[in-house]
Order: C-alpha cells, then structure tokens, then sequence
C-alpha cells in the first residue's frame, strides 16, 4: 500500500487573517485537512514572523489569531498536523545542518534579497543596508520546514514557486552528498485558487494596507467594503464585471448561479453602493458561523494551546526520525 501524500502550508504569524487569505490558502486548506486521501501539515510559520516583525506582542496576538482562525473554519486537527514552526525544535536544528550544503550564491538569488539589495541602490544606500541574515537566509529555514517532513506538494502562489525550487535544489545537494535522504518537493500551483485584490485594486496584501479583515463584525465588514475603489460609472451605466473588485471578491465567494445573477446586475447597471451591500451580504452568509467560534476560541486561549501541543508532538515524532536519519547520514550519529 503506498503511502499517502504529505502537503505542507504555513501562513507567517504577522498581522491579522484577511480575505485574501482565507480564499487563497486557509478556505483549500480546510479542505485539505478533512481529506482522507491527504497526509495534511499545517503550521504558524513564527520564526519566519521575527524577520519582519520585532513587535513581541503582535507575534504573538497573530499567531493566537491565526490559529482561532483555522479551527474556527473547521480544520481537522485530528485528520492533520497544526503546529507552531518554533515548537518543533527539529525543524532550527535540520536547518543548520542544510546551511551547510547550501551555496551562498543561491541564497544571492532569492526575490526577497535582491529585491531589498534593489532598493538600497534605488536609495543610494549601502546595498545591505538594513538586510539582516534573517532575511538573506530565509528560504533555507522555508526548505527546512518542507524537508523536515518530507513533504510531496508545497501548495503556493505563483510568486513563491523559487521557494520550492530552492528547497529541492538544497535537498538534491543533501542527497547527492550523503546519500537519498530527502523527497524532492513540488509545487503545487493551483491557478483556480483566487488572488483577491485589495482596498485599491492591487493585489490584497498587509505590506499594501489594503487588507479587508475576514472576521469583522457586520456594520464594520460593511464599512470596509464600502471603501473598495471603483469608477465613476452612475447607477443605470452599465458596468464590467472584469475590471471590478467587487465583482472579483464577489465571485470568489459566490457559486455559479451567484455569480451569473451579479454579471447580470452589472450589466444592468447595479449602483456600487448596492453592489458592495450585496457584496457584505454574501460574505457575512458564508463567514458568520466561523466568527462566532472564533470569538469564542479567543476567549479559551487553553484550548487553542492544546491544540497547538498536541499537533507539536505529532508533529515532532515525524521530523524527529528524519533528523535522527539525517545526523547519522552527516557523521553525527546519537551515542551509545
């Protein structure tokens, strides 16, 4: 019997839980997590956090949130692994022992690292300026937390697929040098997975400002949705539905028969304000439940934690064989 596949998904523990995130990566996840066919991970990426946050408190708010949040919409903690990344010490440890088969110029190559070097010059700073190593070697404690569990599928946007293959090229290398120890991750692209825009039609995004929380009460989910840009087009002017934030959030929560109805009422010229009042409706009638539970989990902060425990011990078991198998491989066997 062959054995099933392992998925891995991490959300970095800063900020709170917006739409974006929960259509993109929370909403396939709890699916995932109730599947039978799946051997589910999914983890609070904490340590991750403390490279752009230096705020002990909101990391730990964030991670609270985020994990009320994933139990709240239902994730099967018993089907699945949920953990904090830094309560499975196996995961900091395997990752010195990859930087040490990792080639500096690799590193040199990731988007974050150049993209900060890029920004420096623009600026006539120093070029590594303000870059700590945390940041410069990130994507080897990101393939630690993949190769740690051997994980077959990393689901990620298309903007993080380097990621994956970094950490495949960091597990090659392993490989090659001592021996097949490590699965070679995929990425697992899924394009029917909606990327919200945000506030201000970019893409939805904390470092953007422009997030919608996902458990806002009522009136203010209202409010904030009443601040999505739009045209100028009157009530009575036809409207396209493919240049509209509100109809992109629309459709990625609405069924087909949902959506056709709005395509028809953009046609038909809907105002905005009642566009975005249908709009709150929708997701209020698919969110509503889950923020009850949520509110209620932020409140017994006890439970969260045991859950939090008790996928770390799960969790630890597994990445604890692979590492045990990894020191033996480098010449670092237990002892006697």
């Amino acid at each position: 019997m062959s054995e099933k596949p392992r998925v891995l998904t991490g959300i970095t523990t800063t900020g709170t839980p917006h739409l974006g995130n929960y259509v993109g990566a929370i909403r396939p996840a709890i699916a995932a997590s109730q599947s039978a066919a799946i051997d589910s991970y999914f983890f609070m990426a904490d340590y991750h956090a403390l490279i752009k946050c230096q705020d002990p408190a909101l990391v730990q708010q964030s991670a609270r949130e985020i994990a009320a949040t994933w139990l709240a919409l239902g994730l099967d903690t018993d089907n699945s692994t949920f953990y904090r990344q830094s309560d499975v010490p196996e995961i900091t440890e395997l990752t010195w022992i990859i930087t040490c088969v990792t080639a500096k110029g690799l590193m040199n190559r990731s988007h974050a690292y150049k993209a900060a070097v890029q920004t420096n010059e623009a600026e006539s700073q120093d070029p590594d300026y303000g870059i700590t190593m945390g940041l410069f070697g990130y994507p080897i404690l990101m393939a630690a937390d993949i190769l740690a569990f051997n994980a077959h599928r990393v689901p990620v946007g298309r903007d993080q697929i380097q990621h994956i293959e970094m950490a495949r090229d960091i597990g090659q290398r392993f490989n090659h040098l001592y021996g097949d120890t490590f699965v070679l991750p995929e990425a697992d692209i899924d394009d029917d997975v909606a990327v919200l825009n945000g506030l201000d039609g970019r893409k939805m995004s904390k470092s953007y400002g422009n997030t919608i929380p996902l458990f806002l009460p009522e009136k203010k989910l209202q409010k904030m949705i009443n601040k999505i840009k739009t045209n100028l087009l009157e009530p009575g002017e036809p409207k396209d539905p493919d240049d509209s934030t509100v109809f992109q959030i629309w459709k990625a929560f609405a069924n087909k028969e949902q959506t056709d109805w709005m395509r028809q009422q953009f046609a038909e010229g809907i105002a905005w304000g009642q566009a975005k009042k249908e709009l709150c409706a929708l997701i209020n009638t698919e969110i509503a439940a889950a923020r009850d539970e949520y509110d209620r989990l932020l409140g017994d902060p006890g439970f969260v934690d045991q859950e939090l425990k008790k996928g770390a011990e799960k969790a630890r078991e597994r990445a604890g064989r692979l590492l045990s198998e990894v020191k033996s491989a480098v010449g670092i066997p237990p002892l006697l």
